[in-house]
């Protein structure tokens, strides 16, 4: 309802997100990409695979990382991937919210988005991007929640 009340068509495809953190978040943004203008909600609990010594974030964080890298120079899409129990991983953010511009603004920072991908430090590199969603504890915890918006 609100999507519809500023003018973007709102779709649930219906399907859960599962699997690999990254290539879902791959796969979310080419259905955003190549879709139509509007709001695309989704629900679900992906995965990551952890090297031996993991960096800083949880599935939501490398999700979003993954979405900015995906949809890097585009000024038209934006993500936001987020727990709905407002925390992520063994953090304090639930999440990211990113566009475009997330991965410059992470490199203007002299950190790598393909690199912190690699070592499972999205938080990191969210945190330096601005880009980090830190809600505190909701006091529910429903599922992961990904929003995306095409603008144009």
């Amino acid at each position: 309802q609100q999507a519809a009340a500023l003018g973007h068509a709102a779709a649930d495809p219906g399907d859960f997100l599962d699997g690999d953190a990254a290539g879902a978040a791959r796969r979310v943004c080419r259905r955003l990409c190549d879709g139509r203008r509007g709001v695309l909600v989704l629900g679900g609990e992906t995965l990551m695979h952890l090297p031996e010594k993991p960096g800083r974030g949880g599935r939501n964080q490398h999700f979003a990382l993954a979405a900015a890298a995906a949809i890097q120079g585009r000024d038209d899409v934006f993500l936001l991937a987020a727990g709905t129990d407002g925390t992520d991983g063994p953090t304090d953010a639930a999440g990211g919210l990113v566009d475009g511009a997330t991965v410059a603004r992470g490199e203007s920072a002299g950190l790598s988005a393909a690199d912190c991908l690699a070592r499972a430090d999205s938080g990191v590199f969210l945190e330096a991007s601005g880009d980090l969603v830190v809600t505190g504890p909701t006091g529910t915890n429903v599922m992961d929640l990904v929003i995306g918006l095409k603008s144009a």
